[in-house]
């Protein structure tokens, strides 16, 4: 019954929650970088976008860019990361942007 009265709805079909796919981002977001680096916390994310509804059977897949890395003046062990979080399907189509910030630990530097 449910998938027949998603089919009158205006996306034409059953969709996934978009905050579920917020939450399948932040596996591989761990996974491929929180887990191993100096992760001091965030204070948020400035803006998410759905861009077309995740569908059952979709295979998706996050893509993570640093957009900008900015040390802090008034203490060098740490900076700002602005990041760009994408998560795309099965036909490379852009379903979700995520742009965020994060606050990291920096190595010491050497001379």
């Amino acid at each position: 019954m449910a998938g027949a009265a998603a089919k009158t709805t205006f996306y034409g079909g059953p969709i996934g929650s978009g905050w579920l796919t917020v939450a399948v981002m932040r596996r591989p977001l761990w996974e491929t970088l929180l887990k191993d680096v100096g992760s001091l916390g965030s204070p948020g994310s400035d803006e998410i976008r759905w861009l077309k509804p995740g569908r059952p059977g979709d295979t998706l897949r996050a893509r993570f860019t640093v957009v900008e890395a900015i040390p802090s003046r008034s203490k060098p062990d740490r900076g700002v990361v602005r990041s760009l979080s994408e998560m795309l399907n099965q036909h490379d189509e852009v379903v979700m942007t995520v742009r965020g910030m994060g606050m990291f630990a920096r190595r010491p530097l050497t001379s």
